[in-house]
């Protein structure tokens, strides 16, 4: 895995996210937290992003949620390219601090292959 930075220092007090969010957040060593995007009402797992402070700010602010993209080393709106949008319903981090959980209204396919979740095309295990 390649280790990126963001433009932007993800550590407390580098962007407006609430101190006291930010002081919970446990970060990689890049400064960054995986978010698990969750259908909000049927409980389907969609995909897995990640987000500094900044992202996060972005997300809990805007009501879309913004990511950290390790690869294009920059942040992403999901859906302003593709139109398949992700409308915010809740945000909760887990109990150690070190993973979101972001409950969304998926318009479209949440997967860039344009699959309706990144979890349907690999299943190592089924019962």
């Amino acid at each position: 895995m390649s280790s990126v930075t963001p433009s932007v220092p993800a550590v407390p007090g580098s962007t407006d996210l609430d101190p006291a969010i930010a002081a919970r957040l446990k970060r990689t060593a890049d400064g960054l937290v995986p978010a698990v995007a969750q259908q909000y009402d049927t409980g389907e797992v969609l995909m897995l992003g990640w987000m500094d402070d900044e992202a996060l700010h972005r997300t809990l602010t805007t009501g879309r949620c913004t990511y950290w993209s390790r690869s294009r080393n920059e942040y992403w709106v999901k859906g302003d390219t593709s139109g398949h949008l992700q409308h915010v319903k809740s945000v909760a981090l887990d109990c150690d601090g070190d993973t979101l959980l972001v409950q969304v209204d998926q318009v479209g396919a949440a997967c860039h292959t344009g699959a309706r979740t990144c979890f349907d095309e690999d299943v190592l295990l089924s019962r």
